[in-house]
């Protein structure tokens, strides 16, 4: 993998224990994800037809996993836009930072787990989409 397909948003396959009592997968920081964990969080009773708005960080990576159900995650680097389904808790999807990012299409019961490359600081958030753009073509 060279130095640009690290910065793009990609499907990283977890590690899987198969057992007959049932399966297990597991996340080590700064292992299975190309960061260190800092923070953690879950999006969930997510109602029928909502989404979650879109956003971009300026520092933050993000890794997202599909832990029950299933959903879409919509990824635009400025210049592209891709839309990735979860709905395997083997796989994450990793953002990096400067990447715009929403979340839609969920099913019944789904959880969404984010793993956080920085603790919340709302300054790093990036929330209008024209200004995004216009930062993630400035940076190339």
């Amino acid at each position: 993998m060279d130095a640009d397909d690290i910065k793009r948003p990609r499907l990283i396959e977890l590690p899987k224990i198969n057992d007959p009592r049932g399966n297990l997968t597991f996340i080590e920081s700064g292992k299975h994800v190309p960061f260190v964990v800092q923070r953690n969080y879950w999006i969930y009773d997510v109602p029928s037809g909502m989404w979650r708005d879109g956003h971009a960080f300026h520092h933050q990576e993000e890794l997202v996993v599909a832990l029950s159900g299933s959903f879409d995650v919509v990824v635009n680097t400025g210049n592209e836009e891709r839309t990735f389904h979860l709905s395997r808790p083997q796989i994450g999807l990793f953002i990096p930072r400067m990447t715009w990012r929403h979340i839609n299409n969920f099913s019944t019961n789904s959880v969404a787990l984010v793993l956080s490359s920085t603790a919340y600081d709302e300054s790093d958030y990036i929330t209008d989409f024209e200004q995004f753009v216009k930062l993630a073509n400035d940076k190339e």
